[in-house]
């Protein structure tokens, strides 16, 4: 018989949307080939479903089951059976590319500008001060996002940023934006973003605000706050990290498998390219749940132009699509020292020669752990939090980035850790 031909999107004219870095989910080759591999595996699959030779899920056991008993009734060869499981998977695919294509095109509202404190190389520190009054605003707070994705996802929309929710509060945020890598950067590794960017960075606000900041460091950005902390104690009033990994061999252990026989094909592509690039580590990230995309566009597809869901998720893609490559030397520290080697919890990871060991931070120290994460499993922050000294822990049912841009993030974490800051600095000002 005849099969459908997929629908494949076509290339767009360039987009009018105010945001300029609007793109195709990335890879997205990546994605169609995952979604044509869907269709044409589907109808191979025909017979072993009929048979029970295809392995399930446990937790997809019962509709596997009733699925079987309905294809008992059908032989699979027949041509009216075939042909609709060759136009299911054909609108299954047609749905995602008018999604993705449905985002590109969707309009995008302008960000605002936002004052510059510091900056050197391609690192900056944006002001999210609000003070209309004499003297200073509030007690600073410097918050450190990872070196991967940029520091927008906590500050997504006005409705869903803990920069803007810190301020509204009473605090003094600051947040770091790493920007691509320049020829500056080329040669950094870890140590050289912290002892030359985030140490004078933290000199700065300590001189102007006349007090030390809290630090507050989310997902990457927690290594590098804590980095910080141990080897600038008295400049840092309290440590908060957010779903920040510590154990690299406390999840599940496929990652690291995939990354040590990845390794030598790594360590090669960096050496070359002399960084790893966007469409490598997002495909890297697309091996936790491959089909996370393709639903996402799906449902996105059937969403109102213009309607607030349409908005959040168009934003956040936006946010995952804009990220930045990771110069070699930090690449090879983070993918084969961390994860391969797991030099932080084996207490071997050094910053400008000084040891990282969380047993060193004599700090306040919250560590914020989210339940349902995929990118850092809960027992690998779970172990940092066990490794710092009398450090509070707080559990959210929720996943990496829906703890900080998710629709219940306000509640979730903005509020409690806005109350633990200001609890814990008064206290230390006090002190």
């Amino acid at each position: 018989m005849k099969m459908q031909t997929p629908v494949l999107p076509k290339a767009p004219a360039p987009s009018k949307a105010s945001n300029p870095m609007a793109q195709w989910p990335r890879p997205l080759p990546l994605h169609l080939s995952l979604q044509t591999m869907t269709w044409l595996s589907s109808l191979a699959a025909l017979s072993g479903l009929k048979n029970g030779s295809l392995p399930w899920r446990t937790g997809l056991k019962k509709a596997a089951e009733k699925l079987q008993k309905s294809l008992e009734k059908a032989d699979p060869d027949l041509p009216a059976l075939v042909a609709a499981v060759d136009a299911e998977a054909c609108r299954r695919l047609r749905t995602f590319t008018d999604g993705v294509t449905r985002y590109r095109d969707h309009p995008r509202p302008r960000r605002r500008a936002l004052p510059e404190f510091w900056r050197q190389g391609s690192t900056r520190v944006l002001n999210y001060g609000i003070h209309d009054g004499p003297g200073l605003p509030g007690a600073p707070v410097l918050v450190v996002p990872s070196l991967i994705n940029r520091g927008t996802i906590l500050d997504l929309t006005e409705k869903r940023s803990l920069m803007r929710h810190l301020a509204a509060e009473g605090f003094w945020p600051f947040l770091v934006e790493w920007g691509a890598p320049g020829e500056d950067e080329r040669n950094f590794d870890l140590s050289d973003y912290i002892c030359g960017r985030l140490e004078p960075a933290l000199d700065k606000i300590c001189r102007t605000a006349g007090q030390a900041p809290a630090v507050v460091g989310y997902c990457m950005g927690g290594n590098l706050a804590l980095a910080l902390t141990v080897r600038k104690p008295v400049q840092v009033g309290a440590l908060a990290l957010l779903a920040t990994p510590w154990d690299f061999h406390a999840g599940p252990a496929g990652t690291v498998k995939m990354l040590k026989v990845m390794a030598p094909g790594l360590t090669a592509m960096i050496g070359q390219l002399g960084e790893l690039t966007v469409d490598v580590l997002q495909a890297m990230f697309t091996t936790l749940d491959p089909y996370l995309t393709t639903l996402k566009f799906q449902r996105f597809a059937t969403l109102e132009t213009g309607s607030e869901k349409a908005r959040q998720f168009v934003a956040l893609e936006d946010w995952l699509n804009d990220g930045v490559p990771l110069v070699g030397p930090v690449a090879e520290e983070c993918l084969i020292g961390w994860y391969v080697e797991n030099t932080p919890a084996k207490g071997a990871w050094k910053v400008g020669g000084t040891p990282v060991l969380p047993d060193e931070v004599k700090v306040p120290a919250l560590v914020v752990i989210p339940t349902r994460d995929h990118i850092v499993p809960p027992g690998s922050a779970t172990a940092l939090a066990d490794a710092i000294p009398e450090a509070q822990r707080m559990t959210l049912a929720a996943g990496h980035i829906g703890m900080v841009a998710g629709g219940r993030a306000k509640s979730m974490l903005y509020k409690p850790l806005g109350l633990w800051l200001c609890k814990t600095l008064t206290k230390v000002n006090q002190s």
